[in-house]
C-alpha cells in the first residue's frame, strides 16, 4: 500500500491551467487542442492550383478559402479525438500532461463530441460547397487519420506512409475542388518531398532521444537511425529527380518568356533540398514550418524558387 501511495505521489501531475473557471477557459482549451500552429500545413491546398496557374481568379480564391477551412476543421477533429483518446496516457507524460484534455481544462467527453461533430460536418460541407471528389478525399483523410490514431501509428513504415499521404492529400484537394488535372510529376514530387520531410523529422527525433527511453513516441525505438537516414535520403533523391523531369516536361525552351524559368527553378529546388538536408543530417529537422522559418537562407531559397516558378506559370 505504501509503495502504491509513493508511486502516485511521484507520478507527474498536470498543472491546473490558469483561468480554468473563467468563461473563456473552455473555448481556449478547445482551440489549443485543435493545434492552430499546425494549420499552416493546410496552405498546401493552393499547391495544385498555383502550379496550374489557376490561383488568382475570384472563383478559385473563394473555393480555396472554403477548402482550407474544411481541411482545417477535419484536421482539428482528428487532434481533438486523438487527445481525448490519449488523455490518460498523456497525464503520465512530462510535457503532454499540459495538453488541455489531459490537464482537465477540456472534458474528455466534450473533446470527443466536438471532434466527432467536425469529422462529420467537414466532408458533408465539402459535398455541399465543393465537388464530390473533394468530399470523398476529405472523408478518406478523416478515416485514415483516425485509423492512424487508433492503430496505424504503431506499425513500422505504415506510420510514415500515413503521415506522408496526409500531406499529399492536402496538395491534391485544391486541384480536385477546382477540377484541375493533377500532373503525375506533381504528385510524385509532392509525395516524396513530404516523405523526405516526415522521415527527416523522425530521424531527428530518433537522434535526439538516443539514450532517453520514453522521451518521445514509442515506435521510434523500433526504427534504427540508419534506416531512417536511408529513407530521407531516398525520398530526397526521388523528389529531386521527379521535379527535374516535371520541369523539363515542356522542353528546354522559354516558350515565349524572357527565360526558361521552369527549368531554371530546378537549381533553386535542388538547393532547397540540400539546405534542408543539412538540418536532417544534424538531427535538428523538426516540424517543416519551423525549419523554414528559423533558417533565413532556406527561406530566401524558397522565395526564389516560388518567384521562378511563378514567372514560368505567368510565362513572363
Amino acid at each position: 500500500m505504501a509503495d502504491r501511495t509513493a508511486a502516485l505521489l511521484e507520478r507527474p501531475q498536470p498543472p491546473r491551467p490558469p483561468g480554468t473557471g473563467s468563461l473563456t477557459a473552455l473555448p481556449l482549451g478547445l482551440l489549443k487542442t485543435a493545434r492552430p500552429r499546425q494549420w499552416v500545413k493546410n496552405v498546401l491546398v493552393v499547391a495544385a492550383p498555383a502550379a496550374a496557374g489557376e490561383l488568382f481568379s475570384r472563383h478559385s480564391l473563394m473555393q480555396l478559402v472554403v477548402v482550407f477551412a474544411l481541411f482545417t476543421a477535419a484536421a482539428s477533429a482528428v487532434y481533438l479525438i486523438n487527445d481525448a483518446r490519449d488523455a490518460e496516457a498523456d497525464r503520465a507524460h512530462p510535457t503532454k500532461c499540459r495538453r488541455p484534455v489531459a490537464a482537465g481544462q477540456v472534458p474528455v467527453t466534450l473533446a470527443y463530441a466536438v471532434g466527432g461533430l467536425l469529422a462529420v460536418l467537414a466532408p458533408v460541407a465539402a459535398a455541399a460547397f465543393c465537388t464530390p471528389l473533394t468530399a470523398g478525399l476529405l472523408a478518406a483523410y478523416v478515416v485514415m487519420q483516425l485509423a492512424y490514431c487508433v492503430s496505424l501509428k504503431h506499425i513500422l513504415v505504415v506510420d510514415l506512409a500515413v503521415v506522408t499521404t496526409g500531406f499529399l492529400m492536402r496538395a491534391m484537394i485544391g486541384g480536385l475542388a477546382l477540377d484541375i488535372p493533377l500532373s503525375r510529376w506533381f504528385l510524385i514530387t509532392t509525395g516524396f518531398g513530404a516523405l523526405f520531410m516526415v522521415s527527416a523529422k523522425r530521424y531527428s527525433e530518433a537522434v535526439q532521444m538516443s539514450g532517453k527511453a520514453g522521451a518521445t513516441r514509442a515506435l521510434l525505438t523500433e526504427y534504427t537511425t540508419g534506416y531512417l537516414r536511408f529513407v530521407w535520403q531516398l525520398a530526397a533523391g526521388v523528389a529531386v529527380l521527379a521535379y527535374c523531369l516535371w520541369a523539363m516536361e515542356s522542353g528546354g525552351t522559354a516558350n515565349g518568356s524572357l527565360l526558361p524559368w521552369r527549368q531554371l527553378s530546378m537549381a533553386a529546388f535542388v538547393l532547397a533540398v540540400l539546405r534542408y538536408a543539412v538540418f536532417a543530417d544534424r538531427g535538428t529537422a523538426g516540424e517543416p514550418e519551423d525549419v523554414v522559418l528559423r533558417d533565413r537562407a532556406l527561406a530566401v531559397i524558397g522565395l526564389v524558387w516560388i518567384a521562378m516558378y511563378g514567372l514560368a506559370v505567368a510565362d513572363w
